[in-house]
């Protein structure tokens, strides 16, 4: 995919959306594992089938439905997105973080992401919540890779503060708030599916690792490069392997990202109401 074929797919997705939706949100959220149900205590103005928009991928992994919404959440108008793209899916970074660079051509400035990670601090136990503030993508594919897409940003961008550092400060007022629990800490990408082995995890902690998962990352990089102002927040849905001593398995990622769920969705809707 050359430079031009990939800006001209950016633009003609951006310009479907703009003939469905004629106000466009400043913010993007993106649900991870769990988070589906805010969506029914949101107000849905409108609701797009990724297959209908031009040029965006397909979800095929459980529980990611494939909409993007357009909803008032906490009474701020806002994009949500129920469902992401996954380089293990078979994507590429650039495929996977198409829809950060649409949100970015519409004029969206903040991107709000959720996700499921598996917990390396064992301070942290499944069910509870991780702001992200910094995040070690060594493991992924850079989506910036190939001709530099000037309209969004500059060939060698900084990654000091990827996360922004207001947004951060916001959700952990609003965690304090309502008394929930929110840990901070780094995120480490890994490629998937197979989950790490405890050596990796190992490797992990030892390049100072808080938490480890299979998106966002080449999400924040492709952000930053437009930016856009960056929050993340992992819910930690299991020990990585090797911590507890038992084997992982999607059903129990799934159950933990539900027992979350409630905590997540009355974050997500006090952050929402603050900014």
């Amino acid at each position: 995919m050359t430079d031009l074929d990939y800006s001209s797919k950016i633009k003609e997705a951006a310009e479907y959306i703009t003939g469905i939706v004629s106000e466009i949100p400043d913010t993007c959220l993106v649900l991870g594992s769990g988070l589906g149900p805010l969506t029914d205590r949101a107000e849905v103005l409108e609701s797009i089938p990724y297959a209908q928009i031009p040029h965006f991928p397909k979800t095929t992994v459980v529980g990611h439905e494939g909409l993007l919404l357009v909803a008032v959440l906490s009474g701020k108008k806002t994009f949500i997105m129920k469902g992401r793209f996954h380089y293990y899916e078979g994507y590429s970074t650039q495929d996977a973080t198409f829809y950060v660079r649409v949100m970015a051509k519409l004029g969206v400035k903040n991107l709000v992401m959720t996700n499921a990670a598996g917990g390396i601090n064992t301070s942290m136990k499944p069910s509870e919540l991780m702001v992200i503030t910094d995040h070690i993508s060594l493991f992924c594919d850079s989506p910036l890779r190939g001709p530099n897409l000037d309209e969004f940003g500059v060939r060698f961008p900084d990654q000091t503060h990827v996360y922004d550092p207001k947004m951060m400060e916001t959700i952990q007022s609003c965690a304090k708030e309502l008394g929930i629990p929110l840990h901070q800490g780094v995120y480490a990408y890994t490629r998937g599916p197979q989950y790490e082995t405890p050596a990796e995890i190992r490797a992990l902690r030892t390049l100072g690792a808080d938490a480890v998962g299979m998106s966002t990352v080449a999400e924040a990089i492709a952000a930053s490069h437009s930016s856009m102002r960056v929050l993340a927040v992992s819910c930690i849905t299991n020990y990585a392997a090797g911590i507890s001593g038992q084997p992982l398995s999607h059903e129990e990622v799934m159950q933990n990202a539900n027992a979350s769920s409630k905590n997540s969705i009355a974050l997500m809707e006090k952050f929402f109401s603050s900014i």
